[in-house]
């Protein structure tokens, strides 16, 4: 067997395999950081979901269809329910980052039953309703309640951190 030699005494073969697996497992670590997980939390709903719920449905009847709402408030004369959700992202070992937040409102009138019901996230930095196609008019009824919810987008609060 023959075996060539540096003046220093390595072995060129073990050397162009040890640079050969070093940039494999390299290769291997890196492809593992470029993928995102990707989290959801809170009440995904689906478009048939928010169809399901008509004017005249009691406060019950959209707990039944939708679930227990994140919370709720007393908006002029009626309620709300709120069912907020969001969702993260988190490369690698970085803190997970919130990308989107979306909550949908279903608003009660004096007599406890649906009046309306609004899909609210972020279009060009500004709160939106994805069903009526409009931004809540400033001092609206629940102005306030809105930008709580969206006030703190992308600080990881609403959920905590797992």
């Amino acid at each position: 067997m023959k075996v060539r030699m540096k003046k220093n005494g390595i072995n060129l073969r073990f050397r162009a395999t040890a640079v050969m697996l070093s940039a494999v497992a390299c290769t291997a670590v890196l492809a593992g950081c470029g993928a995102a997980t990707i989290t959801k939390h809170g009440q995904q709903f689906r478009e048939t979901d928010l169809q399901a719920i008509q004017p005249g449905m009691s406060q019950d009847q959209v707990r039944t269809a939708l679930g227990t709402p994140a919370t709720t408030a007393v908006i002029g004369d009626g309620r709300a329910y709120y069912y907020i959700s969001s969702t993260d992202t988190q490369k690698a070992f970085f803190l997970p980052s919130e990308q989107d937040r979306q909550v949908v409102a279903v608003y009660f009138n004096q007599g406890g039953t649906v009046d309306s019901i609004a899909n609210y996230g972020l279009k060009d930095g500004k709160v939106f309703d994805f069903i009526s196609r409009t931004t809540p008019a400033p001092g609206g009824k629940d102005e306030g309640v809105l930008k709580a919810l969206f006030r703190n987008l992308g600080k990881q609060q609403l959920f905590g951190n797992g």
